[in-house]
């Protein structure tokens, strides 16, 4: 009988620690949504001009060098899990106006490899198809001192999920997100300009499951200056590209908790909040001739609370088709 009383007191010490265990997992895990930090910078508040169809084919390269906790001390050093990301893109904008702004549209297919689903160390995807980026609705105002942009964006989760399977290319839930900024021009020729953009993310269940990611809000913007590079002849000078270059940065912020069920009856925990914050420089080039663009964004992290903390490089190469008449 006294055998039969410790074993059963050894078998609740052991339900009793794994239950901590999880509890204290589930109870710091962050969940990752859809935004894509470092998509935008410059002029982020700016709609590219009406009439316009542009190709873009993006390269995303984000390199962790920690993974903080709470406090932002480093819970992990050197985590050695870098993810990348490419696609081929489709933006329009038209001169139809709607509440006198232009209506555009766009969406993105992305290919993800090593797609960051949260705090997760060991999780690591191969190259894979992710989830489609769609802009249904993009109104911009154009005026003289500041320009505006609204967007209703819809992330779709095509890329593979399943629960609890380190190799998934999605994140396995339908996102909402809302975005509205400026870019405000210091001079009338609109050659140094200061722009955000904030985006509020509303998380959908992952596939499957109960888990909820918490919605997010995110700001992106820049300070920068635009040079004409002028060509033509002495008597008829005319810019034959133009440069854009300045300093950026991005802040991201979990507005609502992480809910992530636990095998453990009906107990619902919620993870802590994170946050994020980045400064870099970004360097765009136009050839007006062509049509074409190349851009290069870097972003340093200077704060991480619990989540990775990393470097961030985003080049943009674009071909600008016109149908003005």
């Amino acid at each position: 009988m006294k055998n039969i009383f410790i074993r059963d007191l050894h078998s609740i010490k052991t339900v009793v620690i794994i239950t901590l265990l999880l509890v204290s997992f589930y109870s710091n895990a962050q969940l990752k949504g859809g935004h894509l930090l470092g998509a935008m910078g410059l002029q982020s508040g700016t709609q590219t001009p009406e009439n316009t169809l542009s190709v873009f084919l993006p390269a995303y390269f984000y390199n962790t060098t920690s993974l903080r906790d709470n406090d932002g001390d480093v819970a992990v050093a050197n985590p050695d899990l870098n993810m990348f990301l490419t696609g081929v893109g489709v933006g329009w904008v038209s001169d139809l106006k709607i509440l006198g702004a232009n209506y555009g549209a766009s969406v993105l297919l992305p290919f993800a490899s090593n797609a960051i689903q949260g705090n997760y160390v060991n999780s690591k995807s191969p190259f894979a198809f992710s989830d489609t980026y769609f802009v249904p609705i993009q109104l911009g105002w154009h005026n003289k001192k500041a320009d505006f942009i609204f967007s209703y964006a819809m992330y779709l989760p095509t890329g593979k999920y399943e629960n609890g399977a380190s190799d998934n290319s999605g994140l396995g839930m339908f996102i909402n997100e809302l975005s509205a900024g400026t870019t405000v021009y210091f001079n009338d020729k609109k050659t140094l300009h200061l722009s955000a953009l904030a985006s509020y993310e509303m998380n959908g269940k992952k596939k499957g499951t109960d888990i909820k990611t918490g919605d997010i809000l995110s700001l992106e913007g820049g300070f920068g200056k635009t040079f004409y590079v002028m060509g033509g002849t002495t008597d008829a000078p005319a810019p034959k590209s133009i440069i854009n270059a300045g300093l950026i940065y991005y802040m991201q912020f979990k507005t609502t908790s992480d809910e992530i069920p636990l095998p453990i009856g009906n107990a619902v925990f919620t993870g802590n909040k994170d946050r994020v914050m980045a400064l870099g420089a970004e360097v765009n080039y136009f050839h007006i001739s062509s049509s074409t663009s190349a851009g290069l964004r870097w972003f340093g992290e200077v704060e991480s609370i619990n989540r990775f903390k990393g470097n961030t490089f985003f080049l943009t190469l674009a071909h600008v088709f016109s149908f003005k008449k």
